[in-house]
């Protein structure tokens, strides 16, 4: 039985082929799919990195048992319309042919089955339950982790596919931030009592990148002074990456993200720069801005536009026209790229190596998927860029980049378990609601971003931290800039430690007037941290309730009168510098009184 290809399997399948693996299957893909013919299960779960090439070994194992007569037809269920005609496309190249646009009704003979989109199963699950009793069906579950994204898709899926001769799941991403049982998933319980997915076989990010299969990530953290309006009308300052409540943290990156401040264009023309470099070795690279809706899709383009002179190609919904400029902007040799979302996962675009994460979705889930949009390799050597703002969840995400995970179907049997700071988030929620001064006017202005600018943080690599702050267009910055895009990994860390030590030694040769931002390296800064900020807004309430005794007045009056001497907004959306002064100055009233 031999398992390197299957009869009609193109020798030069995948057509961009990474280097080192042309003419032959990778070697984790040779590994997984003798893991599968040794046991030949009907359910097989494959977690492999974004970029890894899970495609490819699905189709090679679908070449192989049709052509052993396992199965008779495949089927294979997408996220996206676009992703749905990907396959197809894939498919076609190693002689299967899949029906991108099946709906209902007998299928032509020509074809080997179809290509369809969770929510169209989620439709018309009987349809594709008929079709699967009617003939043994390969199945193939691609992102599977879609399938728990609502109870409805789910519950077709178990529906639809119940009948399947063969099930074949594959994901990049396999956690997801909810406790949606994934049908076809078989769940391990551990020895803290929590059942977590189980991979039939895993391939992760750090495998791929020592394999060369992956392209090593640089990611360039950006910060900056940020002001913004608050609902209630009150003006509020803060420094991207300084510790905040969460509702500060969220507005001050919606502040950082608005195209109307200085932020995003001076992160976006130092990507821009970043891309040039890049080009150097890679002649074709492009770049893509990742946005959270489509008015802010079409601002930074615009901006693109003002910075390069050239167009970017604007991407704004899962349609026909959209898969259109997508082909389109993987085929030529243009600059930019703008989405909304949907080049988040699996869309193919090899040559994309530099990209900005200018949207405000922070869960793990999706930066991963993000991120796998540049982690595609084609040759040895070539390197991928990601500029973020500095924001703690983001910063985390990417020093965990290797980590592996998995679904996680229950929640910690403790409460607070799962989020140690849980319960100190629920009481200092219910002391801001007693002792805070009266904010009933908060829904009276909507949030209005004021003005941002920008300010190079660190970069961060392989778990380390690199560089200190420096101003847009700075001679610190350009030499981060400037990294070549062709590096081993190894070399992508020596490099970095030397632009760090060339830069504090240019740092402590300045006279200290020119000192205006933190004089220190990233690797000795503190890492941003929601639990500093929660304990000091629990100590600023616990001096209060002190002066309260002392002093004979309520909690809202002493909070107010704070307020009105040192400034800021309520203790729910103040800074860290903000508290701080605020305990100062309780302390100094109690100390006068004595």
């Amino acid at each position: 039985m031999t398992t390197t290809a299957s009869h009609h399997l193109s020798p030069a399948f995948p057509g961009r082929a990474p280097w080192g693996t042309a003419g032959k299957l990778r070697a984790w893909q040779q590994k997984a799919l003798e893991r599968y013919l040794q046991d030949q299960p009907r359910d097989f779960l494959a977690v492999a990195t974004p970029g890894a090439g899970k495609t490819t070994f699905a189709l090679t194992l679908a070449s192989w048992l049709l052509h052993h007569h396992v199965v008779q037809q495949v089927t294979v269920v997408a996220p996206t319309e676009h992703l749905k005609k990907q396959w197809a496309d894939a498919a076609a190249r190693i002689g299967i042919r899949l029906d991108p646009e099946y709906s209902a009704g007998p299928l032509s003979k020509d074809y080997h089955g179809v290509a369809v989109t969770y929510a169209g199963v989620g439709v018309r699950p009987m349809l594709h339950r008929n079709r699967c009793e009617q003939r043994k069906t390969l199945v193939i579950l691609d992102e599977i982790h879609h399938a728990g994204d609502s109870k409805s898709w789910g519950e077709a899926c178990l529906e639809a596919f119940e009948p399947a001769a063969r099930r074949l799941a594959l994901t990049g991403t396999p956690f997801r931030s909810d406790t949606n049982p994934i049908p076809f998933v078989a769940y391990e319980e551990g020895n803290d009592g929590i059942r977590r997915s189980a991979a039939d076989y895993t391939y992760g990010y750090g495998n791929a990148l020592g394999d060369g299969v992956v392209r090593p990530v640089i990611f360039l953290s950006y910060s900056g002074n940020m002001r913004w309006r608050t609902k209630a009308g009150d003006e509020v300052a803060a420094k991207l990456g300084e510790p905040m409540t969460k509702d500060a943290t969220s507005q001050a990156w919606r502040t950082a993200l608005d195209p109307r401040g200085d932020w995003m264009p001076n992160v976006l023309r130092a990507a821009d720069q970043r891309l040039t470099e890049v080009r150097k070795s890679i002649p074709d690279a492009g770049g893509l801005v990742i946005a959270t809706d489509q008015d802010s899709a079409r601002a930074y383009a615009k901006l693109i536009r003002e910075i390069t002179g050239t167009k970017a190609t604007v991407v704004l919904s899962d349609e026909d026209a959209a898969s259109r400029r997508i082909d389109e902007f993987s085929a030529n040799e243009e600059r930019w790229m703008v989405a909304v979302r949907m080049v988040s996962e699996g869309v193919d675009v090899p040559r994309l190596a530099v990209g900005v994460y200018a949207t405000t979705i922070s869960t793990p889930l999706f930066f991963a998927q993000a991120v796998g949009r540049f982690v595609r390799s084609r040759r040895r050597g070539e390197t991928a860029s990601v500029f973020l703002p500095t924001i703690p969840n983001l910063l985390g995400f990417a020093n965990e980049m290797e980590i592996e995970r998995d679904h996680v179907l229950d929640k910690p049997k403790k409460a607070g378990e799962d989020d140690p700071y849980a319960e100190s988030e629920k009481e200092m929620a219910e002391a801001e609601r007693e002792l805070d001064e009266d904010t009933g006017e908060q829904d009276a202005l909507p949030f209005e971003a004021l003005e941002s600018d920008a300010v190079f943080d660190r970069v961060l690599y392989d778990g380390a931290e690199f560089g200190m702050q420096a101003h847009p267009g700075s001679e610190e910055e350009q030499d981060y800039l400037g990294i070549p895009g062709l590096l081993e990994p190894d070399q992508v860390q020596m490099l970095l430690q030397k632009r760090q030590a060339r830069q504090i030694a240019h740092s402590r040769k300045k006279p200290d007037a020119e000192a205006d931002l933190l004089e220190l390296p990233a690797d000795r800064r503190p890492v941003v941290s929601h639990k500093e900020l929660l304990e000091l807004r629990k100590q600023l309430n616990t001096m209060v309730g002190a002066y309260v005794h002392q002093s004979g007045k309520p909690h809202g009056v002493i909070h107010t009168e704070l307020r009105r001497v040192c400034g800021g907004p309520p203790s729910a959306e103040a800074t860290g510098g903000q508290l701080r002064e605020r305990i100062r100055k309780v302390q100094e009233w109690a100390t006068r009184m004595r």
